[in-house]
């Protein structure tokens, strides 16, 4: 029986990566740090990913066995089972992923040479660049790192925050919509490729992190930052409100349109359209019932360079595309100020609305997202102008 390795036993690692590689016949090793959900899944074997969604023929649940857990603390263990995996996996976020480097790099050791796969499920730009970088410092000097693929993903599918009452009852159990892909860049793998339903392969991946970020990442955002605005607390209250469902829409196919000329071989106007359509079903989703909490928190990352609203602006710029409706999705975002079930604001997010209080918009806009004349006059001078009007 073929093994992957699964770094994190999370939303993604449980619901997606470990759900897909069991279904096509893989034993599947969480690694987590989490003793408690180690423990569980050493004990049961297995777990439920309940479907919420709303998609007609979707099942109402997958129950995922032949699965156990390692303690990330318990290096050893984890390095063999490195050494000894057909495949391995990772979703731990971009903060977690550089620290699982020297135990990668111990097993890819171990392995004598055999050829290892991993597949990083972070939604990270530049993800296998790191992770290059971080494994050559460890490995020893002149090692042969084509003997190691690092293949890049994007991952769209959407697992809500759960109830504390529902995790505290089974802390296996994780909700998810019936969406059930990992978009995967072929070049990145080495040896033989996985063959596993859901695992789809592109060529120009790049096309595909684009489409991520800056239709799916931007609109879902864009609905909760103008829902934020207007009372919602959940995703699909927002799309079900004609406005918003607009906004959403707008910022969506702005940003389509510029990746349909910067990609004419991978999309078009129609393939777009589709995915767009898609896409807003899936937000208006009752079943998942996602928060505008969840999506819209962590204001710092989403309002970054490089990330959904700025990127997705400067790719319009770049086209010569309408930019009014991502700065109206910005300005809201200045004035989100979201809070989970608790009443409480994601802490870096109530630290970005102290210093956007003290320092000013126009001040957050030109350090945390590199917005600055005179290259940027014309977006600034929209986006000051929509955070005005706003109500605080």
């Amino acid at each position: 029986m073929k093994r992957i390795v699964q770094f994190g036993a999370g939303n993604i690692g449980r619901s997606l990566v470990g759900q897909l590689f069991a279904t096509a016949g893989y034993e599947v090793i969480f690694v987590d740090a989490v003793n408690s959900l180690v423990e569980a899944l050493n004990t049961r074997g297995g777990y439920d990913v309940i479907i919420r969604d709303d998609l007609p023929g979707a099942p109402d649940k997958i129950h995922v066995e032949n699965v156990r857990a390692i303690v990330a603390h318990s290096s050893g263990a984890v390095v063999f089972a490195v050494s000894q995996a057909d495949v391995v996996a990772t979703a731990v976020g971009p903060a977690v992923l550089p620290k699982l480097a020297p135990v990668i790099a111990g097993g890819i050791l171990a392995r004598n040479g055999r050829p290892l796969s991993i597949i990083l499920c972070e939604n990270l730009r530049g993800a296998a660049d790191m992770m290059r970088r971080k494994l050559a410092e460890i490995l020893p000097a002149g090692f042969d790192l084509s003997r190691v693929g690092l293949v890049e993903t994007s991952i769209g599918k959407m697992v809500p925050i759960m109830p504390a009452a529902v995790v505290a009852a089974d802390p296996l159990v994780i909700w998810a919509e019936a969406y059930n892909q990992i978009i995967a860049d072929r070049a990145g793998f080495v040896g033989e490729v996985p063959v596993v339903a859901g695992l789809v392969l592109k060529d120009n991946f790049a096309a595909y992190v684009d489409r991520k970020l800056f239709i799916h990442n931007l609109g879902h955002a864009t609905a909760a930052y103008h829902g934020h605005l207007a009372g919602k607390h959940f995703i699909p209250q927002c799309v079900a409100d004609p406005a918003i469902r607009a906004a959403a829409r707008a910022v969506m196919w702005a940003s389509a349109t510029a990746l349909v000329a910067r990609y004419p071989t991978e999309f078009n106007a129609a393939n777009q359209q589709e995915h767009v359509d898609d896409l807003l079903r899936r937000f208006g989703n009752v079943a998942l019932n996602d928060s505008v909490y969840r999506v819209g928190r962590d204001l710092y990352r989403k309002l970054a360079p490089d990330d959904r609203c700025i990127g997705a602006l400067r790719l319009v710029q770049s086209t010569g595309g309408d930019i009014a409706p991502i700065c109206r999705t910005i300005a809201a975002a200045l004035r989100f100020k979201g809070r989970d079930e608790a009443g409480r604001m994601f802490p870096a997010d109530e630290k970005f609305q102290k210093e956007l209080a003290a320092r000013g918009p126009e001040a957050m806009l030109a350090d945390v997202c590199q917005l600055r004349p005179p290259a940027d006059v014309r977006a600034v001078a929209e986006i000051l102008r929509g955070y005005t009007q706003i109500k605080p």
